[in-house]
């Protein structure tokens, strides 16, 4: 278990987006879409159609679909589905590229339950830098707890991948259940901010988040 730390009450900045939330301010949480998340060697930028493709061949890689739920191979449904991804407003499914352009994963937040929030969809295309695992985390947890507002966070993770789900108790990550197939896990907020400060050096600063509208 990590050390308590009491929650930070962040005020609303001079110019801050008045569509953010704040810890402590009263108001519950919502997920909210970004175009881009900026951090240190990578970004987070908002899934497309035009991402089909990669995502597609992400989730059926042989290795990595051992650990994934089922995703059927047609490309047309693979569209269907991020052409209905466009109006949702209850999750953000970000394409992971580094700072030239190239497409390295995905990661998605969906699913809000009161101040809590489920993510998944954690997939890195092999042979990428090992530091790019916590980075993208790292931002995710970033714009969910100190730019959106929440408090926790909710996943599963296969129990057969091993390496995965000691990487997650790593930031914080506490085991809570377990399935047939899965661990269940809950990360608060005063134990994420514990990794944030424990890998500094990964994302040394402040996210910068942009919401222009998507093309």
């Amino acid at each position: 278990m990590c050390a308590t730390i009491p929650p930070l009450r962040t005020l609303v900045r001079p110019g801050a987006d008045p569509g953010m939330r704040f810890p402590g301010d009263g108001i519950m949480p919502t997920i909210r879409k970004a175009s881009r998340i900026i951090g240190n060697h990578l970004v987070l930028r908002d899934a497309k159609v035009s991402d089909a493709m990669f995502i597609l061949q992400l989730r059926t890689d042989p290795r990595k679909k051992r650990y994934l739920s089922a995703t059927n191979p047609d490309l047309a449904q693979q569209v269907a589905w991020l052409r209905g991804y466009e109006s949702a407003l209850d999750q953000a499914y970000f394409v992971v590229e580094d700072k030239g352009g190239d497409k390295v994963g995905t990661i998605r937040m969906y699913d809000p339950v009161g101040d809590s929030f489920c993510w998944g969809s954690w997939i890195l295309r092999a042979g990428v830098p090992a530091t790019y695992a916590a980075e993208s985390v790292l931002m995710l947890y970033h714009y969910a707890m100190e730019k959106l507002g929440f408090s926790s966070s909710y996943f599963a993770v296969r129990k057969a991948n091993r390496s995965v789900w000691r990487f997650m108790e790593q930031f914080g990550g506490v085991r809570t259940g377990v399935t047939e197939l899965d661990f269940l896990y809950e990360a608060k907020r005063e134990c994420v901010l514990q990794s944030f400060r424990r890998y500094s050096r990964i994302l040394p600063d402040p996210i910068r988040v942009f919401h222009d509208p998507v093309s």
